[in-house]
């Protein structure tokens, strides 16, 4: 498979901040919200597999690579706002989201009727959004005195992330392994990448978003869209149970569970996705293209 030929665009959202993008293919558009610790180019594989069929836009979100700053009062309404504009400058009524990302596409499905077809893989949506508010606050701290490494690790509690044998381990060697595993990154990074340094503050609107969006489940039964739910075996234990009401909420849903894929399988091999796997992202980007050109 040919690689990815991107071209690189920009459009003002509503605030006027800067939201840039990249597209590549032809045919009908394909909008590509990526999820938390990743930027547009985490799906670059994504997209080429996508790209014989469709034009993929494959936006950086706030924060992030070409957009501009997050600000002070920044919610899921700015994030509905920023994806709108780029959904209007391709003419797009697909789009596929990944995790906060996933989150922030069904909730525009509900409020912006341009939208017929979206994809989902492991949205971020919970029931309870009290515990990310608190784990938020330590986070800020620690981001706030420059420690982050340590904003890393309590970020990856907070999301349920951590394998259990990581849940044993003392703290301070988890923020030591982390600060040498971006110092590590940092160096072997080729010119121009994101890493996870500078990705680390971009998480505070993730937890923001998880939080605000936490049990409104039965808001998305006005969803009119067609939704592709997707997940993974192997993915975040604590948004299982999210798809499993969606599932029964959404009027025009279908759901599919890959065996053995966790959170990342979506998203290009390398950084925080050291497991991923070429294969994983052509398999789900296969159901997506089967299920857009349904329409």
């Amino acid at each position: 498979m040919r690689s990815a030929e991107l071209t690189q665009h920009t459009v003002a959202s509503r605030d006027g901040t800067e939201i840039g993008y990249y597209t590549t293919g032809q045919g009908p558009a394909v909008v590509v919200l990526h999820g938390s610790m990743e930027s547009a180019r985490s799906h670059t594989l994504f997209a080429e597999a996508l790209a014989d069929e469709y034009t993929v836009y494959l936006p950086d979100r706030r924060g992030r690579g070409l957009s501009g700053p997050h600000r002070p009062d920044h919610n899921v309404r700015t994030e509905i706002e920023d994806l709108e504009a780029v959904l209007d400058a391709a003419g797009a009524q697909r789009a596929f989201g990944v995790s906060a990302g996933g989150a922030v596409v069904l909730e525009a499905a509900r409020t912006l009727p341009s939208l017929k077809q979206v994809a989902l893989y492991e949205p971020a949506i919970v029931a309870d959004g009290a515990p990310h508010r608190e784990w938020l606050a330590r986070f800020d701290r620690e981001i706030a005195r420059g420690d982050v490494a340590g904003a890393m690790v309590t970020s990856m509690f907070g999301f349920e992330m951590a394998p259990p044998f990581l849940k044993v381990m003392p703290r301070g060697l988890l923020r030591w392994m982390t600060e040498k595993m971006m110092a590590k990154e940092e160096r072997q990074a080729a010119p121009g990448a994101i890493t996870m340094r500078q990705l680390a503050p971009t998480i505070h609107a993730e937890g923001t978003i998880v939080a605000e969006l936490a049990g409104t489940f039965d808001a998305f039964r006005t969803v009119d869209a067609e939704v592709l739910l997707l997940g993974g075996s192997k993915g975040l234990p604590g948004l299982e149970p999210g798809r499993a009401t969606l599932e029964k909420v959404l009027p025009h849903c279908r759901r599919i569970e890959f065996d053995g894929y966790d959170h990342g399988s979506s998203s290009d091999p390398g950084g925080v996705n050291p497991n991923g796997k070429p294969e994983a992202v052509r398999r789900i980007a296969a159901e997506v293209k089967s299920f857009f050109s349904q329409s």
